[in-house]
């Protein structure tokens, strides 16, 4: 399509941040496409859930929070974590009429005319008054570059790639990450490979008891500092540490997860410390996060010198046209719940053209 078609709001991205952001747009009195639109990139409901591997049962899933206005209910724990999130997300959207179109790529969201963004799709363009961003972190899976890693000879793939612990049975395995993908791919990988070793940067943080509110709301607290500085947000996961459960606690007794220093390079046959120590392998896992996925936001100029987007709540300093939902603070499920109404409540008051809080 070639006509530049024109809403109030455009939601990019139909995972749980984008979602609950639509959600709030239509108990505000918003309609689906009249008012506002839904874009997303994936072929089908569940954000990023619907790629994850199938061995991630709905048990394991750390922290998952229903979305506004329904709660996921009789759930099965031994059920792949796609499956039941990807069809609560089909369930949701058709019971709230949110009338989410893909698949819609995202290419760039530029200045338009009037104050208005244009907000160019792989279906055209769209012109709007306000952007709520959800693009998530998947497509964005980061990969640390170390020397030698171009010469390694065995397999290397990232957390976006693994489909199960099975692909490598009798293999000698590095997994290299401290956070709870790292953790739950060597517990699932150990029986079936020769060998793992588990290397971090830092070294790992349990969290054993109960995680109450006033831990929750101080972790949020850490996350948000930096993003309202304008640099680049660390995870909520990464200042609460890792639960101490019993797949964990086992896990440690085991030896599984006893933890290695990072190395320093990577040989062709493995990985080695300054030491001279060396480790060999057949695949290096790297479950090392992701990073937020907004290059289509680079023509609007938002970065700021620490590399970051400055954001007050959800609303983008510098162009409180923008709201990021499921950035920084607001990355957890609860959290992107939360960010959903309120970035409503700032995008009505700056469509009535009301002063936007400072």
């Amino acid at each position: 399509m070639n006509a530049t078609r024109e809403v109030e709001v455009v939601v990019a991205g139909a995972g749980q941040a984008g979602l609950a952001g639509a959600y709030h747009l239509r108990r505000s009195g918003f309609e689906p496409d009249r008012d506002f639109v839904v874009l997303d990139h994936s072929p089908g409901p569940g954000g990023a859930w619907q790629y994850r591997w199938a061995s991630l049962t709905y048990g394991k899933v750390h922290g998952m929070h229903a979305l506004p206005g329904m709660e996921l209910t009789d759930a099965d724990p031994s059920r792949p974590s796609a499956d039941v999130i990807g069809g609560y997300f089909d369930r949701y959207e058709r019971a709230f009429d949110l009338r989410v179109r893909r698949p819609v790529g995202i290419r760039a969201v530029r200045e338009g005319d009037g104050g208005r963004l244009l907000v160019e799709t792989s279906d055209g363009t769209w012109s709007t008054r306000a952007l709520l961003n959800a693009t998530g972190t998947w497509d964005r899976p980061f990969w640390p570059r170390y020397p030698g890693q171009e010469d390694f000879r065995g397999r290397q793939l990232h957390t976006a790639q693994y489909a199960g612990p099975e692909e490598f049975a009798g293999q000698r395995v590095v997994v290299v990450g401290g956070g709870a993908s790292g953790t739950q791919h060597l517990l699932e990988i150990a029986p079936y490979a020769a060998a793992t070793t588990w290397v971090t940067r830092r070294p790992p943080v349990f969290r054993d008891g109960p995680f109450d509110q006033e831990a929750g709301r101080a972790a949020v607290a850490l996350v948000e500092e930096r993003v309202r500085r304008g640099l680049p947000p660390r995870s909520v996961v990464s200042v609460t540490g890792l639960p101490l459960n019993d797949a964990v606690r086992q896990g440690l007794a085991d030896g599984v997860l006893e933890r290695q220093p990072m190395f320093d390079r990577i040989t062709p046959d493995g990985v080695e410390w300054r030491d001279g120590r060396h480790v060999a392998a057949d695949v290096i896992l790297w479950a090392t996060g992701f990073r937020a996925a907004l290059d289509h936001l680079a023509p609007l100029r938002l970065r700021e010198p620490g590399g970051g987007i400055r954001v007050q709540g959800t609303r983008v300093v510098a162009d409180p046209r923008i709201h990021l939902l499921g950035y920084g603070p607001s990355a957890s499920t609860v959290g992107a719940n939360r960010a959903g109404r309120a970035a409503v409540r700032d995008i009505r008051r700056l469509l009535a053209g009301e002063p936007v809080a400072a």
